[in-house]
């Protein structure tokens, strides 16, 4: 009996969150005897464990900045309209190929607007060519707050045209998709919560140290991880953990030239190394971990039950971090730094009063969004 198949797309223009969701989404869809294969369009990440699934690359693309004011390619260049047509041929290509009995587009049409050149054609071919195939939004629980209510009713529109699930993953006992997109209440016969995305299994497999005493630091990409990993660095000496292995994790955004200079740091005691694949496994044996508040570290640090201390990223017109963070915070699951007010006098002290007296690990929110969204996908095939 041939397995049902799934084709994933994923573009992710910044940070590696975004694929790295659908990695661990992915994960689980095997289990269910599912057949997935996931196209992206972002830049290659080394971090990521695609096994037993087929991952395809489409040429690269990424935001010029942090406000995503335009794409560039892999050159740094300005996407040309060849590129375009390259990528969206091969995305075709690639749909009439696999075949597949689910489509599930990751943030679209709740985000990727500038990638509509390839994106509506694949929803058009979908739609025509294979009318039996269910057509699905993976969407995480926080939009990025707009200003343009036009762009809510476009949203809306795409949905009733193209899509016949959203799978928020998110617990609205926590935030409610609604806080950021009021408009869902429109679709709300489509939208299902699936609970938080992480990969409970490859956790339950991590071993634990019998006396967990590393201290974990780590960042995304851009200058404002960057700040972060140095202030970390010139906080060590003044903290009450100075005697303790310190691990600083460089996100593979961030450049070789501020990698090298960060790697100039180290000494007894203090390591710095490229972000690595078994991050969970450091952070369920960490004393603590200070990070930025990107969806997949933070529901990681719940999971793993660790320490910690969040300084989300708030620049551009992103508000995703900063709202999650200050929700978490709230409940004491963690402890946070707004970046506007992350000094170094500051990063000590918060340090210090973590270590003495660390944060309660105990939590009811839904954390089990990857075994959920295999079901419902199982599910429908």
């Amino acid at each position: 009996m041939s397995r049902s198949k799934v084709l994933f797309y994923v573009q992710h223009l910044l940070g590696i969150g975004h694929v790295k969701r659908t990695i661990t989404l992915a994960r689980s869809m095997l289990k269910k005897n599912l057949e997935v294969s996931i196209i992206s369009g972002g830049e290659n990440v080394p971090v990521i464990d695609d096994t037993g699934m087929t991952f395809i690359q489409l040429p690269s693309i990424k935001a010029s900045n942090r406000k995503f004011e335009s794409l560039i390619d892999s050159d740094g260049q300005q996407i040309s309209n060849e590129l375009k047509m390259l990528r969206r041929n091969k995305l075709l290509e690639v749909f009439t190929l696999t075949d597949p009995d689910i489509l599930i587009i990751e943030l679209y049409p709740f985000g990727r607007r500038q990638l509509e050149f390839e994106l509506l054609p694949l929803l058009e071919k979908a739609k025509k060519l294979k009318s039996s195939v269910k057509i699905i939004c993976s969407v995480r629980d926080i939009l990025v707050e707009k200003n343009k209510p036009h762009r809510d009713k476009e949203m809306i529109e795409r949905v009733k045209q193209y899509f016949d699930l959203v799978l928020v993953h998110g617990d609205p006992s926590l935030i409610p998709f609604d806080k950021t997109f009021p408009k869902s209440n429109e679709i709300i016969n489509l939208i299902k919560y699936t609970g938080y995305v992480v990969d409970q299994e490859k956790i339950r497999n991590e071993e634990v140290a019998a006396r967990p005493s590393e201290i974990l630091v780590s960042s995304g990409s851009g200058a404002v991880g960057e700040n972060l990993l140095k202030l970390a660095i010139k906080a060590r000496p003044f903290t009450n953990a100075k005697n303790h292995l310190w691990r600083i994790l460089v996100g593979y955004s961030i450049s070789d030239i501020v990698f090298h200079s960060l790697k100039e740091s180290e000494e007894k005691g203090l390591v710095v190394e490229r972000a690595r694949p078994d991050f969970i496994g450091l952070l369920k044996n960490c004393r603590l971990s200070i990070s930025q508040g990107g969806y997949n570290t933070l529901m990681e640090t719940l999971a793993t039950k660790a320490n910690s201390i969040s300084v989300p990223y708030a620049g551009g017109h992103e508000t995703e971090q900063t709202l999650r963070t200050r929700l978490l915070a709230q409940r004491g699951l963690i402890r946070q730094i707004p970046e506007e007010d992350l000094t170094l006098e500051k990063l000590v002290i918060m340090i210090n009063l973590s270590l003495e007296e660390p944060i309660n690990v105990k939590h009811n929110i839904n954390i089990s969004g990857a075994e959920k969204t295999a079901d419902i996908i199982s599910s429908l095939v």
